[in-house]
Parts: C-alpha cells; structure tokens; sequence
C-alpha cells in the first residue's frame, strides 16, 4: 500500500472538501482507497467514508497510543491510503506539536500535500509556505493552491517552485457549491446532507482537471501494513452489546466497533426510529447531536420507556456525550430517558475542548479507583446532572481540573469520548462488567 497526508496550515483551509474530492478523483482510477483521520474526531470520518466507500478510522497517538495508532491503522484495506491531518500541521497537545498531524506522519513515515487556501497575500505566502516543508522533520513535499483563480494559481506557483523544494500540483478554484455548511462542533453530519455525492463528485471532477493526480501519486509513500489488529480479549464474551447508531448517535471509533465486534455480539439499534431494545446485555449510547433532533427522540416514548425500565431493573448502560444527554430527563426541555435527574441544555460557546486524562474516584464498570484512562471532550452543552461525579479529570498538559462520570445502579454516563486502543484495561472491565451484571 502506498499513502499520502493530506494538511494544512490551519483548520478553515477547505482540507475536508480537497480530501475527498482526492479520494474520489483516486476511486475514479479503480483503486481501493482507505481513509484515516487525525485526532478524535468524528464527522469527517464519515465524510471520507462517504467518499472512499470504505469505512475510515482514526489516528491518534494520545487516545490510541503509539502501538495503538499503528495497530488503527493495520485496519486499512485497499490499494491506495489518504490521511487527512486535523487542525493545521503543527497543531498538537496544547501549545506543543505533540500528536499533531506533523509528529504523526514522522513516525508513520508518510509523505504530506499541503493544501494553503491564499488569504489576501502574494508572495508572502512563499516564506510561510518554506517554513513549514523546511522545518526539521517536516514531510510536506507537495501543494495545492485552494480557492484560487488559475491566473493566481500560476503567478504564485512559479515563486512556490522558485523559492522551495515544494512541488506544486495544481490548483482547487473557488466552488461555493462544492462547500460543506459548519455547525457548533464541525461540519455537518454526511447524513444529513441530501447532496453529499453531488458534492463529492464536483469536487473529485474539479480535482481531476486541475490538479496532476500522477504525480500526486507519485508523492505517496509505501505503507506496508503492521502485522498487528487492535487486540482482543483473551476469551469471547458471552454478552450481546446493542449500539445506537443513527443521527442522532453517530460519533463512534471504527477501532471501538471493530472491538467489540471482535470481543462479543454486537447488534444496533436506532434511539430515532426503533420502539423498543434489542435484548442485551450492555448499551452503549454514544456521541452526535441529539440536541438537533431532541423532538423526535423526546416522542419516540417506546424508546425512552424502554431505556428508562432497563436501567431501573439493573440493565448495564454506558454513555459518552450525547448518550449522556439522552439519559437525563430532559435536553432542553424536551423530554428524554430520565435515568439522571436533570437538565441538558446548550450554551453559546464550547465547554470542553481537547485531550484529558481520567482518574477513577471509584470502582466503575470502566475499572477500579485510581486507574487513569486517556479520552477527549469537545461539547457546547452542559448536563446539570445530580450528584457526585466518578470521574476525576484533568486537562492534558493543563492545570484545570473538573468532575463528571455519573453512576445509576449499573448505569454510567459522562462527556469524555474515549478510544479503547489506548484503554485495552478499561475495555476488558467494561465486558466483564456487562457479562457479571447482563440483564439479557
């Protein structure tokens, strides 16, 4: 296999929207193309899935752990590999470059195509463009110009190539239609976007006339893929674990899947549209956006009762952001699970933003007080939930500190997001938790 990274100097810069349409330009040829990630997040995850037809993981050295991230990625299946860094290249853990897109693609070894979307500046982009490739270690050996004209596109190419050792491989001209619409915690979901594959192909079409998708490839360097898959418990579990998965609950590690798919029965089940719970032993109510679909999840009752009378006769849940929200009684007055009494409610700016660390109060069905798990938060709401939180955290690399993690009998619930390839522990707890206390 052979790969290639797609950065950019900062978020904002169109990287999402030239990654697929990349993605798809490479489909186009007949290839298999797996997709990857940086960071935790989520959303555009799906969005090279939607491009790449393949389902695309995440990488990410703090969640995962360096042999875990390397493990991630032993999951790729096809003949060509595009990584899209997150944030801009150098952006890491807190003020450093620790776990950023630059550090990732040293240790993968993995060439990097920067994509530099010009804003009101000439030659001034060429000083910033040659101190980005010519930092130590730096793996940037290609551009592409995004949201430019061709006659720009060929004044500042000849000063690119003139001043760097970059190689310029075309240009992205400005396509309002192409654009992907934001929201408070990113892009906007593939699912809900009606057009997704118009704008994909108009991308990958413009992709194809203006930018020299040989020598892009000729940039891409072999990846040979680790002997390793993210671990397994020593034993299959005799549980079933039911998912929701839909729009409402869609922020899902494909390393945390793969596991459990691997580790137990897995079956999904949708909080939207479902009346009632697959039997189970364990649910898991993962991250989204409830908040924008918090009316028909308030009117789906057969779904909130049966959450409700699970937790109450002892069911095991876990939930991690919106699965929290969802099991407090209400999102904004919108009725919900009630297993925590309480209120969600979203606020006008980010509450939590980046990596953490947690520390176990109390034993949990994540482990034992006084372990420490690696997770993320990034979420605009607040959950007034009652009681004392389990979970201890503190920012990474930072000095604020903060309780959540709440408990109902065999319920718990809290905003981090956490990647089991970096808490093979806590996922071994989780399961045998769900196998001693199964309510199936």
């Amino acid at each position: 296999m052979k790969g290639i990274m797609i950065t950019a100097p900062s978020s904002g810069s169109g990287k999402t929207t030239v990654t697929m349409g990349i993605i798809r330009a490479l489909k186009r040829t007949g290839k298999q193309v797996a997709c990857f990630k940086t960071g935790p997040d989520y959303i555009d995850t799906a969005f090279l899935k939607e491009a790449s037809g393949l389902e695309a993981g995440n990488l990410d050295m703090h969640l995962q752990g360096q042999g875990g991230m390397k493990s991630a990625f032993s999951l790729a299946a096809g003949d060509l590999c595009v990584i899209e860094g997150a944030m801009g290249y150098f952006d890491g853990i807190y003020n450093t470059y620790q776990n950023s897109s630059y550090e990732i693609s040293k240790v993968l070894d993995v060439n990097c195509v920067l994509v530099y979307t010009p804003k009101g500046e000439m030659f001034s982009a060429i000083p910033k463009i040659q101190g980005m490739a010519a930092f130590e270690g730096s793996k940037i050996k290609g551009i592409i110009l995004n949201k430019v004209s061709r006659h720009y596109y060929t004044l500042l190419k000849e000063q690119i190539e003139k001043y760097t050792a970059v190689k310029v491989l075309g240009f992205v001209p400005h396509l309002k239609e192409i654009e992907i619409k934001s929201r408070h915690l990113g892009l906007v979901q593939s699912t809900e976007m009606q057009d997704i594959h118009r704008k994909i192909d108009k991308a990958a079409r413009a992709i194809a006339e203006t930018v020299d998708m040989n020598e892009l490839m000729d940039l891409m360097t072999p990846m040979p893929l680790p002997a390793l898959q993210p671990p397994c418990p020593a034993k299959k579990h005799n549980i079933t674990v039911a998912i929701a998965k839909d729009k409402a609950f869609s922020f899902y590690y494909r390393e945390n899947l793969f596991m459990f798919e691997r580790a137990c029965n897995v079956v999904y089940f949708s909080p939207l549209y479902d009346r009632k719970l697959p039997p189970c032993d364990l649910v898991y109510l993962g991250g989204g956006y409830p908040e924008v679909f918090k009316e028909a999840l308030s009117q789906n009752i057969g779904m909130l009762d049966a959450i409700k009378t699970f937790a109450e006769d002892g069911g095991c849940i876990y939930g991690e952001c919106g699965g929290l929200m969802y099991l407090t009684a209400g999102i904004e007055n919108y009725p919900m699970a009630g297993v925590f009494k309480g209120q969600s409610v979203m606020t006008e700016k980010l509450q939590r933003f980046g990596y953490i660390e947690i520390v176990l109060k109390e034993d949990c069905m994540l482990g034992q007080a006084g372990e420490t798990l690696t997770a993320h938060e990034f979420h605009r709401s607040v959950s007034e939930v009652e009681g004392q939180g389990v979970f201890h955290i503190r920012k990474t690399m930072g000095s604020k500190t903060w309780a959540c993690g709440y408990t109902y009998k065999n319920v718990l619930a809290g905003y981090p997001h956490i990647n089991f390839l970096g808490n093979i522990k806590a996922f071994e707890h989780l399961l045998d938790y769900a196998e001693r206390h199964g309510k199936r």
